[in-house]
């Protein structure tokens, strides 16, 4: 029987972020089941428009990956998103792509990385250890992109447990809360002297060069040098983390064992 592994992502425009998060996240996905081919799908068709005319490089949208696995004759696919949220991105890919189940003898679909209490103990775990030790006056800000489904409650119970923990990390969301303004309002009740700008995103592309990093005057980092804070910017994705690719690595394993 012919098996196939299928990585789907948003996807980037950005061609070095592409290689350090969303290809490196794809090899740690190959590596624990090889005896699968590997197919790459994007869900964005603006990205994908984008570097095809940009780069020709062309990548099949999810439903195209699979259309092409069922003419190619394979029978047994799982699917692995590189979603951080049970959100309304990864709703519509689990919709759209179920549509293709009666035509698979087995299709399994693998979880987005918060999944789970111990997901997000792993996660924690992994933003720890890949995070310098800061002195008191200093913290990180990690910026997720926000949702408008109700699953951006995720970004507030991350937050959450941050400050149960008692670790110098708070949680912001572009579009959705903890919006900026909180983080702002935070920031000054703790006398913070420095803030360490990092992406909570599987690349950093548009929204952490932009919305965060750049010296307009409503991105992030203006935004907290305004009120008289320091602020340094780290354009890394998560993909770049290598536990962060084994915990996605395990959801795909845990997909796979499901039958």
């Amino acid at each position: 029987m012919k098996k196939a592994l299928l990585v789907v992502s948003f996807g980037t425009s950005y061609p070095e972020t592409r290689i350090k998060n969303i290809e490196s996240c794809e090899k740690a996905m190959q590596a624990v089941c090889p005896d699968r081919d590997f197919f790459r799908a994007w869900t964005s068709h603006i990205i994908r428009k984008k570097v095809a005319n940009r780069d020709q490089m062309f990548i099949d949208c999810p439903q195209k990956a699979l259309e092409r696995l069922i003419e190619e004759g394979y029978r047994d696919v799982v699917i692995q998103s590189l979603h951080i949220l049970n959100g309304d991105e990864f709703e519509k890919i689990t919709t759209e792509v179920m549509v293709y189940k009666d035509q698979f003898d087995r299709m399994t679909i693998g979880k987005p990385l918060l999944s789970s209490i111990e997901d997000y103990q792993a996660v924690i775990d992994a933003l720890i250890d890949n995070s310098p030790k800061l002195p008191a006056d200093e913290r990180i800000v990690f910026m997720g992109h926000g949702a408008s489904h109700h699953a951006f409650a995720a970004y507030a119970c991350i937050d959450h447990l941050f400050m149960t923990k008692n670790l110098p990390f708070i949680m912001g969301a572009v579009e959705s809360y903890p919006e900026i303004d909180t983080v702002l309002v935070r920031l000054q009740q703790e006398n913070v002297r420095k803030v360490h700008l990092i992406p909570f995103m599987i690349v950093a592309g548009d929204h952490a060069t932009n919305d965060m990093a750049s010296d307009e005057e409503d991105s992030w980092k203006s935004q907290i040098e305004a009120i008289g804070i320091e602020t340094q910017c780290y354009l890394q994705g998560l993909g770049e983390n290598e536990q962060i690719r084994a915990l996605f690595a395990q959801h795909l394993l845990n997909a796979i064992g499901e039958h």
